[in-house]
Order: C-alpha cells, then sequence, then structure tokens
C-alpha cells in the first residue's frame, strides 16, 4: 500500500463517511467524494478542497444501485489520482421503524437495494479495478443485524446488512491469490441521521432507545479517526475492524450510573 494511498469512500458528503472522509485527508491520503445529488458532491468536495488542499480532493456524483455510474467513478478516480488504493463501500439507506407489513414497498426496496444491491455492484466495479492493478483494499460497512440482532421494524435494514456479512465472507473466496484484500468495518453506534431518523421522536420508544445510544453511541469526530488509521494500518485480508466491541460496551454499562452522556440530541444528531 502507498504512504498515500488513494481512497474512495461512497455516501460520503455526511454522517460516517463524510467523516472518514476528512480523516483520510487529514491524513494527506487522496480522496473521492461521492453522493447522490451532484451539486451536494460539489459542495463538500469544495469545501474539503479549501479546508485541506484540492490536490487531495476529487469528487463524483454516484447512485451505487446503478453499475454504470459505479464504473464511471472508478474512472474519474482513476484520471484524478491514478489508481485506487482503498474503496470503502459506506453509502447506506434505512426506513421508518414500524412492522415490514406497514412499511411502503418503495421503502423496502430502497433499503435492500442501496445496502445489499449497492454493496454488490460497488464490490463488482471495486474488486474488478483492484484485480486488474494487481493491489487494493476493498472495505464494506456492518450496521444492525450484520451479527444476528433483531429489533421489531429493523427488518428489511437487518437483513440486509445481514447479508453484506455473507457477502464479504464470499468475497475471500473469490479473491484468494489475486493480492486484493476484502475486509470489513463495523462502526457501532454513531450519531447520525441515519440512526435516528427512522425514529419517531415523540414515541416511548424513541425515549427508551435514546437513553442505550447514549450509553453505547459515539461522535463521528470520535469515531471515524480510529477507523481511518486502522483501515491504514491493515494489510491482510479478512479483517474486521470494530469500534464498539463487546469488552467496550460491557464497560459502558458499568459506569454509565456515573458518566452520564447525551450524544443523541435529535438536534445535534440532524445538524
Amino acid at each position: 500500500m502507498p504512504a498515500n494511498p488513494v481512497v474512495v469512500v461512497t455516501g460520503s458528503t455526511r454522517g460516517i463517511g463524510r467523516g472518514l472522509a476528512e480523516s483520510f485527508l487529514d491524513r494527506r491520503c487522496p480522496t473521492m467524494i461521492t453522493g447522490r445529488s451532484a451539486s451536494t458532491v460539489d459542495e463538500v468536495a469544495g469545501q474539503l478542497s479549501d479546508r485541506f488542499s484540492a490536490d487531495l480532493v476529487g469528487g463524483c456524483p454516484v447512485d451505487v444501485t446503478d453499475i454504470d455510474q459505479l464504473r464511471a467513478l472508478w474512472s474519474a478516480t482513476v484520471d484524478r489520482f491514478g489508481q485506487v488504493d482503498i474503496w470503502i463501500n459506506n453509502a447506506g439507506a434505512s426506513a421508518r421503524r414500524m412492522p415490514l407489513w406497514e412499511q411502503s414497498a418503495a421503502d423496502i426496496a430502497t433499503v435492500v437495494d442501496t445496502n445489499l444491491t449497492g454493496s454488490l455492484l460497488a464490490s463488482k466495479v471495486a474488486l474488478e479495478g483492484m484485480v486488474a492493478q494487481g493491489h487494493g483494499a476493498l472495505w464494506n460497512m456492518e450496521g444492525f443485524g450484520s451479527n444476528n440482532e433483531a429489533q421489531p421494524g429493523m427488518a428489511a435494514y437487518g437483513a440486509s446488512k445481514r447479508a453484506v456479512k455473507y457477502l464479504n465472507k464470499a468475497l475471500q473466496k473469490d479473491i484468494a491469490g489475486t493480492g486484493v484484500l476484502a475486509n470489513t468495518l463495523s462502526p457501532g453506534i454513531v450519531a447520525t441521521d441515519l440512526l435516528v431518523d427512522d425514529y419517531d421522536h415523540s414515541s416511548e420508544e424513541w425515549a427508551k432507545a435514546k437513553k442505550i445510544f447514549n450509553i453505547l453511541g459515539d461522535d463521528v469526530e470520535t469515531v471515524t479517526p480510529w477507523l481511518a488509521e486502522k483501515v491504514l494500518a491493515t494489510d491482510k485480508t479478512g479483517q474486521r475492524v470494530a469500534w464498539l466491541t463487546k469488552r467496550k460496551a460491557a464497560g459502558r454499562f458499568m459506569t454509565s450510573s456515573f458518566n452520564k452522556r447525551e450524544l443523541f440530541d435529535v438536534e445535534r444528531a440532524n445538524s
């Protein structure tokens, strides 16, 4: 891996994706900013160019469910920076928490298409290019459901993320002997709109969930620099980089009575 690898982060105009992009840029890694809205990509890329360096920042709008747009993203990155060393499939979607039969077909399709089909297609494009160039590291993002968790109202999202875990396991077989890495990022509970917007914030369910989130959760600014450092330090395939380990979670619960935290206020999470 080069000292300053070229990084693609899908869904990097906000939330965890933007935090990862900023963390890589802070480490002088050329980074491609992506999102579905061309105007938003241009805006964020401009902000990051001013903050870091225009030489390090690229931008490309992409819908991860569209194979042609994903291939255009690969080509745009190679044109801009010469190669792609790290590709992180971060783009994701969620839906309002409710029983599956009450969710709209459109919402279900959006969640599955983005989280699963998007990860499959983006992995296909990234691995095509990396195998051809002889190196590279693909990272897929875990989420609720990846490790057999189950809660009411989370059928579509949880199923899509459980499938992504299988995807990474299967990719280990596909890439054996190619010199390309396929690994997993697990950010844990991070204060973003993707996490809180699918709740009714006037409901008892949100009040209960928020208590747990305030124990186990963290800010984007806390989690993403750590994740970026681990990604840059990983030189083996089949690795899982997890912020919220079982030991850390147990420690948080043990100290929660005297370590009060208010990380997940709606206003803060949506800012």
